[in-house]
Formats: C-alpha cells, sequence, structure tokens
C-alpha cells in the first residue's frame, strides 16, 4: 500500500469549521462518550448541511466571528463527509487573555486556519470510532490523539462532552477546550525531548538539520541517545568523521519518509520508502509497532513539519 499527503482543501476546511456551529444551532440527539443517551429533549439534524444548521447559531459567536475573519464563510456548501471536535465558547475564554482578538487581525488569517482546521478530520467518525482509536490526521496536517480518561474521550487535551451530532454532510463532537496545533518543527520538538542529543549532532554533521529544521512534511524515526549506545563501540565517532558524510546522511535518511505518516498508517502500509532509498518494514510485535527490527516506543509526536516517532535501536542501510 502506497502511503500519500493528504492536502487541505478550502472548501472542505470551510465546511468543517462551520460545522463546528452546527451542533449549538439546531436540536440534537447527541450521546455522551460512554454511548449512552443524553437526557436532552432534541432531534437529529441529518436533513441539514452543515451550513444550513450554522445559519440560525448566534450561540457560538467566537468561532462564528473566527470563521469569518479565516475567509471561510463563502466555500461552506461541499459534500463532506467531515468530523468536527467543536470547541464551545466556554472553550475559547479558556486561551489566554487577548489570543482570540490577537488571531482575528487580519495578518494572522493564516494561523487562525491552520487552528480551525486542526478540529477538523476528513471522514465520518462516529463516538464509537474515536473511542476505538488513537488518533488521526487533521485536515490541517497535524495528528490528533484520541484516547478515553475514566468516563470521558480525550482529543488531545480536551474532554468530549458531546458526541455525535449528525449533519447530512458530516459529524460533530464538542470539545471544552480549544485544540491548538504545535508550531515547532522537527529538530525543535527533538531539542526540547532532550533525549536525541546525538540524532542532533548527527544530523548537523550529515549538512541535514536544516533541511529537518526548514523542510518536510517528513516522518522521522528517531533513535534516542540510547539508541546509539547501543551501536558497537566506535561506531558513532567514526560515522562523525568529515569522511564519513555521505555514510551518515544515508543512515539518518534511512530513518526519514517523506510526508506524514502516522502510527495508523504505518501499520496499514506496511511498507514504505525512505529518504536514502531504503525500504522500512513496519510489523506488531508483542503489542507494539516495529520498524526494520526497532521498537517505536513514542509514536505519533507532532511537529510542525511532520511526525516523529521515537525508536529503540539505530536501523542501518543493509
Amino acid at each position: 500500500m502506497k502511503v500519500t499527503n493528504m492536502k487541505l482543501s478550502k472548501t472542505m476546511l470551510s465546511i468543517a469549521v462551520l460545522g463546528t456551529m452546527a451542533f449549538f444551532l439546531q436540536p440534537v440527539l447527541a450521546q455522551d462518550c460512554s454511548g449512552q443517551a443524553l437526557t436532552r429533549s432534541q432531534t437529529a439534524t441529518e436533513d441539514k448541511d452543515l451550513v444550513e444548521v450554522a445559519v440560525a447559531s448566534g450561540k457560538f459567536n467566537t468561532l462564528v466571528a473566527a470563521v469569518k475573519a479565516a475567509g471561510l464563510v463563502d466555500a461552506l456548501k461541499a459534500k463532506g463527509p467531515l468530523t468536527v471536535f467543536a470547541p464551545t465558547d466556554e472553550a475559547f475564554a479558556k486561551l489566554p487573555k487577548g489570543t482570540v482578538e490577537n488571531l482575528l487581525k487580519p495578518e494572522n488569517k493564516a494561523k487562525l486556519v491552520a487552528i480551525l482546521s486542526y478540529h477538523v478530520v476528513p471522514g465520518k467518525l462516529m463516538a464509537s470510532d474515536v473511542t476505538k482509536s488513537t488518533g488521526a490526521m487533521s485536515l490541517q496536517g497535524q495528528r490528533l490523539s484520541f484516547k478515553v480518561a475514566g468516563d470521558s474521550a480525550m482529543v488531545d487535551n480536551a474532554s468530549v462532552v458531546m458526541t455525535d451530532v449528525g449533519a447530512k454532510n458530516g459529524v460533530i463532537h464538542v470539545i471544552d477546550q480549544v485544540l491548538l496545533p504545535t508550531d515547532k518543527n522537527v529538530v525543535e520538538v527533538a531539542m526540547g525531548a532532550g533525549t536525541f542529543s546525538t540524532l542532533l549532532a548527527a544530523a548537523k554533521a550529515a549538512g541535514l538539520a536544516d533541511t529537518l529544521d526548514t523542510g518536510g512534511p517528513f516522518t522521522v524515526f528517531a533513535p534516542t541517545d540510547d539508541a546509539f549506545a547501543k551501536l558497537p563501540e566506535g561506531t558513532v565517532a567514526n560515522l562523525l568523521k568529515p569522511e564519513n558524510k555521505s555514510k551518515l546522511a544515508d543512515v539518518l535518511k534511512l530513518h526519514v519518509i517523506s510526508g506524514r505518516v502516522d502510527s495508523t498508517g504505518a501499520a496499514a502500509a506496511q511498507h514504505a520508502q525512505s529518504l536514502q532509498g531504503g525500504t522500512l518494514d513496519f510489523s506488531a510485535k508483542g503489542g507494539s509497532l516495529m520498524v526494520n527490527g526497532a521498537t517505536i516506543v513514542t509514536p505519533d509526536i507532532n511537529a510542525s513539519n511532520g511526525l516523529i516517532h521515537v525508536i529503540d535501536t539505530v536501523i542501518l542501510p543493509n
């Protein structure tokens, strides 16, 4: 199976964003995260698309203002389906003082669009799909993480407070916090972790640091310092010599895939071509996802220009 990137469609994004308002505009039949019907005298809205449901709003003024400022109002009639994780006005109010006002400025339009699209997943994910999955790629490009904590389903750090709000072109799940994509690139995320000193030094020596800093998107299978320490004595020091720059670059490029490939996509694809040209093979072992003999110990770490999967072993070319 070939792994491909998904590009953001302005029309799809527009529907998704305004879709976050849809739940609040008409009565709906909703469920809590355990699948139990909530005690509300509400009716479903599957006869209306997200735009039609949104027109009668008035309860989500912050979101409406954001949609207008992002220039998304004119493109909200596409077919979908889309899944929208919709923050309430109270959710926007939790942001640091001045954040919303700053985002609504014309010069911050791109950032606002990115935030809004981060709340949207292509396709129709019902509550049962969310609770069975570890996450999904948003239209913004970064991955949303899903988990169940107690009686609540979580999307990143937000609780889902109402689920399965239907519309003709999608479904809405209401959340209690605004989701924010990371603005740190692959190199910055690795630096912040504090466990990739050898990898960062190697990337710099190989002349790849600038590419990982500004290029992408990339999926990086990142060996920790402990993983490099498992190599035979002297291997790293030898690779860092100027005369071995090309060989070092090949080793590092074997750990990188073009595009964003999350753990679910990697497991489904089974194989992917690295930037080095060699093949990365994915398999399951003992509940963990493996790549060329290395265990992915921490999957799906977002970066602004890609994804990082932490691995416990350095992958070497054949």
